[in-house]
């Protein structure tokens, strides 16, 4: 786990899952959730947690049993991109009028002057109010 990732203890976890502290420790048992990072009073959980406890629950509410979801890789993953799209969170950054930098929560946002110097590039090269748009530029 890289260290700008967000940790989650157990109660955030699950609170997150929209499911108890117990049904977050019994699905790690029945190896739908993997194991936590560290162990005793350290222990934690990272966003591939959060992801597989919502992918469970997405699952469970489409109604497929804990059994069919505990079911190999890869005959669960043919049958995934039907039921459950990706789950991710992005940052939206507007750059200039009409420019927008979608960036994903497992990327890295550059420095507030990278990004400032990307604004400046882009209201001088993207934003134009006189309609004219040339393709070579």
């Amino acid at each position: 786990m890289a260290g700008d990732e967000p940790r989650y203890g157990l109660d955030e976890l699950a609170d997150l899952g929209g499911v108890s502290r117990r049904t977050v420790r019994y699905y790690i048992q029945e190896n739908l959730l993997p194991a936590p990072y560290g162990v005793g009073r350290g222990d934690h959980y990272g966003p591939e947690h959060l992801q597989a406890l919502l992918r469970v629950r997405s699952l469970q509410e489409a109604g497929r049993t804990l059994d069919e979801i505990r079911r190999p890789a890869a005959a669960r993953d043919r049958r995934r991109a039907a039921v459950l799209p990706a789950v991710t969170s992005w940052r939206r950054i507007a750059l200039a009028p009409g420019v927008e930098l979608n960036v994903s929560s497992e990327a890295r946002l550059p420095n507030a002057a990278a990004l400032g110097a990307l604004a400046d590039w882009c209201r001088a090269h993207l934003s134009r109010g006189d309609g004219d748009h040339d393709a070579d530029d």
